[in-house]
């Protein structure tokens, strides 16, 4: 079985509240776009038969970039939410890939993955019939509140964990379980997500809290430092 992997970029990046600006993907850190990271420490694996690249329809800025990874590299068009877009990735693998393959979907705007965490989850969930995803520990207290801002609970951390990517499916059941969402009208927000909607159990693996999401302005700065401490482990 083979190793594949998936990365929406067809949003725009609206919380990144910068009108006119370019879709967050592809601002840079680094002297590279957050895409370019993304791509290059999935590649340094050496573990992925190939990346599948979800693009906006009107993407003009894929083309200018010049990704330096060994592994195949294709397109595929993005849809109007996540769940779509990811489903369309799927399909443009089919041609190529086993409904048991793994499909590995990472967002491109966590560019501090550590490769060596992608490999754990590959190790990991390698001989599990679902798969799972790369998590971490909520480490302070949460409180859950209402429509008025008045607490209603304090939840339990020790149950809790912050969902990362890349997640990591057997590609027929996920290719199922988002179809399923779409057709639903399911608004998942992950890929875990459809697949615990489906009925299935999903495995949690501790990874880095290097592994940021790039979501506002002001986490650019924090994923170079995080890049600049771990010694910038991207190729140069």
């Amino acid at each position: 079985m083979k190793n594949w992997a998936i990365i929406p970029a067809a949003g725009a990046g609206i919380r990144m509240a910068q009108d006119g600006a370019l879709p967050k993907q592809y601002l840079e850190i680094n002297g590279r776009t957050l895409l370019e990271h993304s791509l290059i420490r999935l590649d340094s694996t050496n573990l992925l038969a190939g990346i599948v690249v979800v693009l906006n329809e009107d993407d003009t800025h894929w083309q200018t970039l010049t990704p330096e990874v060994s592994v195949p590299v294709i397109t595929a068009t993005g849809g109007k939410e996540r769940v779509h877009s990811v489903l369309n990735g799927l399909l443009a693998l089919e041609s190529q890939a086993a409904e048991d393959d793994w499909v590995l979907v990472h967002d491109a705007a966590r560019p501090c993955i550590k490769p060596q965490d992608v490999a754990a989850l590959i190790q990991t969930l390698a001989d599990t019939d679902v798969g799972g995803l790369l998590a971490m520990p909520v480490n302070d207290t949460i409180k859950q509140g209402g429509a008025d801002m008045k607490v209603s609970i304090t939840l339990d951390r020790k149950l809790l964990w912050r969902a990362a990517t890349p997640q990591m499916f057997r590609l027929g059941l996920l290719k199922r379980a988002l179809a399923s969402a779409v057709a639903n009208d399911e608004l998942v927000t992950d890929e875990a997500q459809a697949l615990e909607n489906a009925g299935f159990e999903v495995s949690l693996v501790p990874c880095s809290t290097d592994n940021i999401k790039v979501t506002y302005p002001e986490d650019l700065a924090i994923a170079e430092r995080i890049q600049a401490m771990q010694g910038e482990s991207s190729r140069s």
